[in-house]
């Protein structure tokens, strides 16, 4: 039996050192493989003496592909691995649009950007942030829904980590197995509601990397601090259960204390890990878990749910610009929401608090809005279904209904919003009949992906005389009706939650309140011009995300401030300027490590040496 080897320094591959049964020590010979292929390189800050110049192309965050220049190449030890051409990074976008184009198929462009980030973090990263409204439904909504159903099939390295609840008790083993030190962002799905597929189990993973992607691409927030997470506890779905090629646990899902412990422990294992600041935003759960963790973990964690809160603000945000067509304010508009969950209770709470700071008192506020999940009209004297949790606010005293035109008919409302999953339940009867009661109608068809939209943006300009104020949840392609043509506004939760975790992540705020979406809401809203209005479009394009982020970061930098939230120290006085110090740097830097030139040592004569003398003769 041989004892375990040991590394001698860190240059495992010239030096391994073991000691042989017989007590005699060994030298490996060159046969023997290394302990490791190249040093990955973690946080930001690297140590030349740990880099071998190999590493430069092996690790995405080092390579820069045909960049690195003469000098590079022959000082790191890569010349000729490569061919002699030299590329710039602005001639690499070129070729990346070209790569990217070839395909026609959405998740075959995914596959591309997913290989393009393993290979070169830093030109993907550019090229994300560059290129957004091409590339935005492929990362993010639409096609990373249809990556998710097909994660088993796709799935190539890790760019996360999957707990499962077979580690409870252990979780913070697994998240030591992260070799990042400074996580200051996650986002974590359990992945029972993956947008409106369902439960996708695993499989949701592609969730949480498409929405951290996102904040580097959109926001700056550095891709190393930023983890992505799916708590795996089974799923429910029998198609994935008996799908061979499914990679999450094969069992039913883990509920009740159970499951509530193994959530409690992950958090406690996040702080643990990273700190009591450490940004945990919740995606993708089961309405009857989601609002029950944001209400257990806001006040003790720095945490917010983005199907509840991001989604609010950037509705809520649609509703403010609204007001520059309608000529109206909050406490002229009746709200009627088709939905009743999550994203629903969200957008209905903060459009109070919105009423409120307009200077409508609470109570009107709340009978501004009427709600209907899929038993109806939520009414306090209803036989059918439930009112638990948030939705008992928005219980009205009248008689029930469940027909959602008659409903319409009834309220009259000036707010039409949809987030129900239920593709197409704004009929050409129920937009005719928004287009009666008002003279410019609001609908917003929030539900995504596209396939679960309420209405799409041609039926609601259509059988509304072109009247209607519309925004969506998924893109859609512009709308010709007489002789203008409408782009519709997406209101994308995208818009919102980078800037937000970017001024929390800065300023490490403590907990994360409603205020700041509020803030957030505003800041979209001031950004949209009267060409975007004119255009169709409640929100500005999709190239502008960049400075609305940051607009938004240093609204929220102030609030946490103000708030005495903030745990960074001392309070910077030109905060956008401080923001922007600490944004990642999309660009190529220097492979070389950094030199400088010593003076000259002035001349001072030394006595003659004198030989030591031998203390034993």
């Amino acid at each position: 039996m041989f004892s375990r080897p040991s590394l001698c320094g860190t240059v495992g591959k010239l030096c391994r050192c073991g000691t042989s049964a017989t007590g005699k020590t060994a030298v490996a010979a060159a046969t023997v493989p290394t302990a490791r292929h190249y040093h990955e390189v973690v946080g930001d800050i690297i140590c030349p003496s740990q880099v071998r110049g190999i590493d430069h192309i092996r690790d995405p965050r080092l390579n820069k592909g045909l960049a690195f220049t003469l000098e590079e190449r022959q000082t790191l030890g890569i010349h000729g691995l490569q061919p002699a051409r030299f590329k710039t990074q602005e001639e690499q976008l070129q070729l990346c649009k070209i790569a990217v184009n070839r395909y026609t198929e959405p998740l075959n462009k995914y596959l591309y950007l997913s290989d393009l980030y393993d290979r070169n973090e830093r030109l993907f990263f550019r090229f994300l942030s560059e290129n957004i409204e091409d590339l935005m439904p492929i990362v993010y909504t639409p096609t990373v829904g249809l990556a998710c159903q097909r994660f088993g099939l796709i799935y190539r390295r890790p760019h996360g980590l999957f707990i499962t609840y077979n580690d409870r008790g252990h979780i913070f083993d697994v998240m030591k197995n992260w070799p990042e030190p400074n996580v200051r962002a996650i986002c974590v799905t359990d992945g029972e509601r993956i947008l409106g597929l369902g439960d996708l189990g695993a499989c949701g993973m592609g969730i949480p990397v498409g929405k951290l992607a996102l904040y580097t691409a959109l926001a700056g927030i550095k891709p190393h601090q930023c983890l992505p997470i799916v708590v795996d506890v089974g799923t429910n779905n029998i198609d994935l259960l008996e799908d061979p090629l499914y990679v999450g646990l094969r069992q039913k899902r883990v509920v009740g204390r159970e499951y509530d412990d193994f959530i409690d422990e992950f958090m406690e294992a996040v702080v643990q890990r990273y700190g009591q600041n450490t940004l945990i935003q919740f995606e993708d759960f089961g309405n009857h878990n989601a609002f029950r963790f944001l209400d257990k973990y806001r006040n003790t964690y720095c945490t917010f749910n983005d199907d509840i809160q991001g989604t609010a603000s950037v509705a809520v945000a649609g509703l403010y610009a609204s007001k520059r067509i309608t000529g109206k304010s909050f406490k002229d508009y009746t709200f009627l929401f088709a939905g009743a969950g999550e994203a629903a209770i969200g957008i209905a709470d903060l459009t109070v608090k919105a009423m409120v700071q307009d200077g409508v008192p609470i109570e009107e506020a709340y009978n501004r809005i009427y709600m209907v999940d899929i038993d109806g009209l939520l009414t306090k004297s209803r036989k059918v279904g439930n009112l638990d949790g948030h939705k008992i606010h928005y219980a009205k005293d009248i008689n029930p209904m469940s027909d959602l035109a008659e409903i319409v008919s009834t309220i009259k409302p000036s707010v039409l919003i949809g987030a129900s999953a239920a593709a197409g339940i704004f009929t050409p009867e129920i937009l005719r009949t928004m287009a009666d009661n008002n003279e410019r109608p609001v609908v917003f068809a929030l539900s995504n992906p596209t396939s679960k939209a309420e209405c799409t943006a041609e039926d609601a300009y259509k059988h509304t005389d072109a009247r209607v104020i519309f925004s969506s949840g998924s893109p859609f392609p512009p709308v010709q009706i007489g002789e203008k043509t409408f782009y519709p506004g997406q209101g994308n939760n995208a818009y919102i939650f980078p800037g937000v975790g970017l001024g929390v992540i800065c300023t490490g705020t403590h907990h994360i309140p409603d205020e700041m979406f509020l803030i957030a809401a505003q800041e979209l809203a001031n950004f949209v011009e009267p060409s975007d209005i004119e255009r169709g479009s409640l929100y500005p394009p999709l190239s502008s995300i960049r400075n609305v982020s940051m607009n938004i970061a240093v609204g929220v930098t102030k609030c946490a401030y103000d708030r005495g939230l903030a745990s960074t120290y001392p309070e910077p006085q030109d905060k956008r300027k401080w923001l922007e110090n600490q944004l990642y740097n999309f660009n190529y830097e220097s492979s070389m490590p950094a030199s400088w030139v010593w003076p000259r040592m002035p001349y001072i004569k030394t006595r003659e040496e004198s030989p030591l003398i031998a203390a034993i003769k």
